[in-house]
């Protein structure tokens, strides 16, 4: 299993109801790509005040590596990834990834 983890500095002006649209788009995939399991999101709760900046994320878990690149390279995942960019401080450098095998 690979855990997709992303963590996001969104701009304090980005609702929370519009990040969450964004990450439910991002489940939706599921329905297109087969091997994208699970999906979950939330904000940061950050109880040791280690991450104060990255107020929000998501993992999604992928039964194999070939599911990821799957949806790496899927085009409505593409374009979901260029609209949190845009919703965050420093864009690219607003998110961090973190892709972890269990």
């Amino acid at each position: 299993m690979l855990k997709h983890c992303v963590f996001i500095d969104f701009r304090d002006e980005v609702q929370e109801f519009e990040q969450h649209k964004v990450f439910r788009e991002l489940a939706s995939l599921q329905d297109e790509i087969k091997g994208l399991v699970k999906f979950e999101f939330g904000n940061n709760l950050d109880f040791e005040q280690k991450s104060i900046d990255f107020n929000s994320g998501f993992i999604a878990s992928f039964d194999s590596y070939d599911s990821l690149i799957e949806y790496n390279n899927n085009s409505n995942h593409v374009a979901l990834g260029k609209k949190l960019v845009s919703m965050t401080n420093g864009g690219y450098n607003g998110i961090i990834v973190f892709d972890i095998e269990t």
